[in-house]
Parts: structure tokens; sequence; C-alpha cells
């Protein structure tokens, strides 16, 4: 069973957002990581890059599958995961502490588009 974590936003392609004020954590779900395997390379964008709620802005990559990451909210890249360069399997070891990219949101709106931690588990037992 994966792990769901009450407080966060969810969306239908499995990336979570954990908002602190204005600045949202983006990241895989554990649901996400147990689905893609062993993690070997996790494609982020760079600091001060632009991305779009429902626009790719990296990908992730398994000894399985590689699965585009896919912005749940708009913002600016303020910071990228550097751990995650050199040590990709953290995604594996604790997908939520490990989020991906920090963008400073444009809309907060967006948030009301996606799923609560109740309405994520229900999509995940499907």
């Amino acid at each position: 069973m994966a792990k769901v974590i009450e407080g966060l936003y969810y969306s239908e392609s499995h990336e979570y957002v954990r908002v602190e004020g204005e600045f949202g954590f983006i990241g895989i779900t554990d649901y996400a990581q147990h689905a893609l395997g062993n993690v070997v390379y996790v494609d982020m964008p760079e600091v001060d890059d632009e991305v779009e709620a429902g626009s790719e802005f990296g990908a992730v990559e398994s000894v399985k599958a590689a699965s585009d990451l896919i912005a749940p909210v708009s913002g600016v890249v303020v910071e990228v995961n550097e751990d995650l360069n050199d040590q990709p399997e953290l995604v594996n070891e604790d997908a939520f502490a490990n989020w991906i990219i920090k963008v400073k949101m444009t809309d907060k709106t967006e948030l009301d588009q996606l799923m609560d931690a109740a309405a994520y588990e229900e999509k995940t037992k499907e």
C-alpha cells in the first residue's frame, strides 16, 4: 500500500505539491515511485525556468521505464533538489521527503484543481 500524506495536493499524473507560503515543493508520489521501480536518473529544469500547470518539466527514469514529470502548478523554479543528481534513488527511499523542484507559484488557485489525500488514495486504489 503506497503512502499518502495529508495536507499535500496531488495530481492525476502522480505528482504532489507541498505548499509553504508562496512556494510549492513538487515531487512524485510514493505510488509513482513504486510503479517506476528503481529510479536511476531524474531530469530537472534549471533554476529560473518557468513551469506551467499541466506541462512537462522533466522526467524520472527507472530501470523499467521513463516517465515525464508534469507540473501540478505554474511557477518559477527557485531551487532544484541537487541531491538527486548523484543519488536519484533517494526518490525510492522517501518520495515525499525528496522533492524534485521548488517553485514560486504564480497562481495558487490552480491548487483547487488538484486532489487532496483522500481523493488521491481513492484514485490509487482503482
